[in-house]
């Protein structure tokens, strides 16, 4: 009896504790995605499976946070995910892997010196041989069929004189200036690159095993890409527009075959638009590659080809594609080839036989990355969804639904962090086009409250919002906000009549679309009418400007990198294609340059706007955005000018990158409309009056 009581008095005692201890446990904060984990990500690509389809090679890049960049090594694992291993480390950027033909060595890239050059281990030791000592980067290694050399691509400099000059004698010890830059060039700088040497781009063969000096192996003042091996190796097949005023045609490229023992260059196409990426089938009889039919579209969708060896038998393999063919790989059996197309928000896999006949392989509600295919059918690829960064998988081409997941390098960060959940919206524009969205709940999303939203616009404009994960996206989710993104007309992965929506105009009704798009989210009951806030980078910096002048429906917006005024951007950008976005010149027809300008309706501007740029950006230059500000100043508007120093377009720095996103908070949070202010219109309101023409 005396032991009955007291196993009563100590499971009272031990429920009591637990009944104490509930609370604290339901306390417990929920795990979110906060700024410190921006840094803490890290992602994989370049992935390249073996011959024999056994292991894998990728990169794994990473925030080096002491030097403010980001650097990558290379990795290797195999098929079965059993064993990982790390090939290189260091603070230096590793990349571009590309594996001999008998599977036992690796070129890759490295600026490990300072400089970047090829390098090439060998697997089983993990020996590596620096091959060269350039003085300028290499890049798109290829491997000879029989192992014995790369092929690469090189910018040689032109060294003839454009106008020659004498100064006198420096005087010993004296201290001038650095010389005068002449320039004679249709496109003289590169975002990214900054001011161009002098010099054009060609192709070179090394010894891929005591390196040496490389030989050039074609010739002329034209720039020449994707050099591609015959299948006996005494050819080298290139893409390349080596005709007169090259430099006016635009994408005007042609495929040549370069004899490699007598440096004799063959045109294999001769058609009016590019043809491109040469890919030689495993019997080395035919060629595929990727073009289109030039129609005078501001921007075209490619299609996929074939010819034989001699440039004869030249047919369509596919066409009318979502968008354009990408990573065109062989069979291995020489049936057709395989390649990726990016499609609604996904990418999927398809195939295109000898004979024309198109299918998918693998679709799904995801995102690939890079295609890598063995002889065996065993495929590496990177994936990511709505809520998985970039994961190394693998699967066999004939079961292709059986992906094996491999490596993922963010578990760890994520592990335990509650991520908001992803609806897919289609809806209706002004005009009946269907458009499809994607509306992303905040985290600790409950149906009973109303939430602020950010409208979220891509750049290109000809690009595609898709279903991969987007920490910028999740973040503005863990901090209470939902976040609406769209593919207005002009996206890609629609089509060429959806990409044709926007032409000649641009921005136009892509406004509507994005418009619409607001209005399905806000039909949904839980979006709160009075905290709509839109941000956009380059094309999107474009649109969220032109919004602004065009509608007050939103309490803030932030333009990232925009063009404000096209007569002033045409002829500063890095380069001459946007001239051909308008109808004429223009110097020809100045007012619609004026009527496309979002610094045109600037006075109609309500919004308290910020505008974020860098300050070395070549493709938008940083006198756009200084144009918006000193508008939106001298009419005495609510708007700040965040410049990021040393920065080109799109931020290189880590810590520039986790900057925009604390910037576009801090300025959204600034103008959040709570209970007690004014309340605005209605939604319906709010979306007649955003039609109307101010």
């Amino acid at each position: 009896m005396i032991n009955t009581v007291r196993r009563i008095l100590v499971l009272t005692l031990v429920l009591g504790l637990i009944g104490a201890m509930a609370p604290a446990f339901s306390q417990q904060k929920v795990k979110l995605l906060d700024k410190e984990t921006f840094l803490e990500m890290e992602s994989v690509g370049n992935p390249s499976i073996s011959p024999d389809g056994q292991q894998i090679i990728f990169t794994r890049t990473w925030v080096n946070k002491m030097r403010d960049e980001y650097n990558s090594n290379l990795w290797i694992v195999d098929v079965a995910g059993t064993r990982v291993r790390e090939l290189t480390s260091g603070n230096w950027r590793d990349s571009s892997p590309v594996w001999s033909p008998d599977g036992k060595r690796v070129a890759f890239l490295s600026n490990r010196d300072g400089t970047t050059q090829i390098h090439v281990m060998w697997v089983d030791t993990r020996e590596i041989a620096q091959l060269t000592h350039l003085e300028r980067a290499p890049s798109d290694l290829r491997w000879s069929p029989d192992g014995k050399y790369l092929a690469f691509t090189m910018l040689v400099p032109d060294t003839d004189p454009v106008l020659p000059i004498k100064l006198p004698e420096r005087p010993a010890g004296a201290q001038w200036a650095r010389p005068a830059i002449v320039v004679d060039r249709l496109t003289w700088a590169r975002d990214g690159q900054g001011l161009l040497p002098r010099g054009y781009t060609h192709v070179f063969v090394i010894d891929a095993t005591l390196g040496g000096t490389p030989r050039q192996v074609t010739s002329g003042k034209y720039n020449h890409a994707d050099p591609e091996w015959s299948a006996d190796g005494r050819t080298i097949y290139v893409s390349a527009i080596r005709k007169p005023d090259w430099e006016y045609l635009r994408g005007d490229t042609e495929i040549y075959a370069v004899d490699l023992q007598t440096l004799d260059i063959k045109p294999l196409t001769d058609r009016r638009g590019p043809d491109a990426n040469p890919t030689v089938s495993p019997d080395g009889r035919w060629i595929a590659y990727t073009g289109y039919d030039e129609k005078g579209y501001t921007f075209h969708i490619s299609s996929l080809y074939l010819m034989d060896k001699e440039g004869g038998n030249k047919r369509v393999l596919a066409d009318n594609l979502p968008s354009s063919p990408m990573a065109v790989t062989w069979a291995p059996d020489g049936s057709g080839v395989y390649f990726l197309v990016g499609e609604k928000g996904t990418t999927g896999i398809y195939f295109a036989s000898l004979d024309g006949k198109v299918r998918k392989v693998l679709e799904g509600t995801h995102v690939l990355s890079g295609f890598s295919l063995a002889k065996n059918g065993q495929v590496a690829t990177v994936r990511s969804t709505f809520k998985e960064p970039g994961v190394l998988v693998t699967f066999n081409l004939r079961d292709p639904a059986n992906l094996k997941k491999l490596v993922d390098v963010n578990e760890d960060v994520l592990a335990g962090v509650k991520l908001g959940d992803v609806e897919e919206l289609w809806f209706t524009s002004s005009d009946g086009w269907r458009i499809q969205g994607w509306l992303i709940k905040p985290a600790e999303f409950d149906p009973t409250k109303k939430y602020p939203m950010v409208l979220w616009i891509h750049g290109g404009p000809w690009a595609m919002y898709n279903v991969a994960f987007n920490w910028a996206f999740q973040n503005f989710a863990a901090n209470g906000y939902a976040v609406l993104y769209t593919n207005p007309r002009g996206s890609t992965g629609y089509g060429q009549e959806f990409v044709n929506g926007i032409q000649y105009a641009y921005p136009g009704k892509d406004y509507d679309d994005l418009m619409a798009g607001v209005d399905a989210a806000l039909a949904k009951g839980w979006i709160d009418e009075r905290n709509l806030f839109v941000c956009g980078g380059s094309g999107g910096g474009v649109l969220t400007a032109w919004i602004v002048g065009h509608t007050d429906r939103f309490a803030a917006a932030v333009s990232m990198r925009p063009v404000i005024n096209w007569h002033s951007f045409v002829g500063t950008t890095d380069g001459p294609n946007w001239y051909y976005q308008f109808r004429k010149f223009p110097w020809e027809d100045p007012m619609e340059y004026a009527l496309r300008s979002p610094l045109h309706y600037v006075a109609n501007v309500k919004t308290p706007t910020m505008i974020m740029t860098g300050e070395a950006d070549l493709r938008t230059p940083i006198g756009q955005s200084e144009e918006f500000y000193r508008a939106l100043k001298m009419l005495r508007k609510e708007t700040l000018l965040v410049r990021m120093p040393e920065e080109y377009h799109g931020w290189r720095r880590p810590s520039h990158q986790l900057a925009q996103q604390l910037y576009l908070l801090a300025w959204f949070e600034k103008y959040k409309r709570k209970d007690k202010d004014v309340p605005v219109e209605n939604a319906s309101q709010q979306a007649g009056r955003a039609r109307q023409e101010p």
